[in-house]
């Protein structure tokens, strides 16, 4: 399936350990022609880490798509009414932000371009990264992938003997998920095992 043309909204939250994953997906939309709108949530806006400074990430994105990213609620509100992205991927999604997304809060820009992008039945792609996505997490995920138009990158453990309760996407299934789920189509299997 060609995607050139289709516009993306690809939003990172704070597992900034797997932020490079995310400006390499990034990197491969914008080579096939893919426009890409960068979101980010307060933590990514605002903290610095050992694996990137806030404004280093910033300027990343910048870079990569030519667009400042959104990063404030009042700039992702516009996201349905404007009909901005034919679909929506978070990747990385913190635990805290598929907790939040299950019970329906709404306090960050990523949680709501992902509300505003449902409202008009639109494809929402979410690439986990959790440490607790078997633990207290299972319940969210579980009652996220029964909801309408929510679509998982498939995941697994990523590492099951120091951190069994922790789960990641796997980076090289999120083109395929994009385009299925463009298809309104999950793909199989969902959960891989360990990486």
């Amino acid at each position: 399936m060609s995607m050139k043309g289709i516009k993306i909204g690809v939003a990172l939250t704070g597992s900034f350990c797997n932020l490079h994953m995310a400006f390499k997906l990034i990197e491969n939309l914008v080579k096939v022609g893919v426009e890409v709108t960068p979101i980010i949530s307060y933590n990514v806006d605002k903290l610095n880490t050992r694996f990137f400074k806030a404004t280093e990430v910033k300027k990343i994105l910048k870079e990569l798509t030519g667009k400042e990213p959104i990063k404030e609620i009042t700039e992702a509100e516009p996201v349905g009414p404007k009909d901005m992205f034919d679909v929506l991927v978070v990747a990385p999604a913190t635990g805290n932000t598929i907790a939040k997304l299950a019970n329906a809060i709404t306090d960050t820009p990523v949680l709501m371009a992902i509300k505003s992008q449902l409202r008009n039945k639109k494809p929402v792609v979410i690439g986990i990264s959790t440490n607790d996505g078997l633990g207290n997490n299972a319940r969210n995920l579980g009652y996220l992938m029964n909801m309408e138009n929510v679509f998982f990158v498939p995941f697994a453990q990523d590492a099951p003997s120091a951190k069994e309760m922790s789960v990641v996407f796997i980076e090289d299934k999120v083109i395929e998920t994009i385009e299925a789920a463009l298809n309104k189509r999950q793909i199989q299997p969902v959960l891989i095992g360990s990486i």
